[in-house]
């Protein structure tokens, strides 16, 4: 794996944990949280298979 891939591997989980800590805080909504979670799986994906 290269440098590109391991920071994916390591910034989409961060992201994905963040989203649902906001969501149990009360600050996103049911909508916001899945679509913060599914735009960085689908990003992480994208970028992770073009490398």
């Amino acid at each position: 794996m290269n440098d590109a891939q391991i920071g994916l591997s390591v910034a989409t989980p961060i992201i994905i944990i963040f989203a649902l800590v906001l969501y149990r805080m009360g600050v996103l909504q049911r909508t916001g949280t899945l679509a913060a979670v599914l735009a960085s799986v689908a990003c992480a994906a994208v970028l992770f298979i073009e490398r």
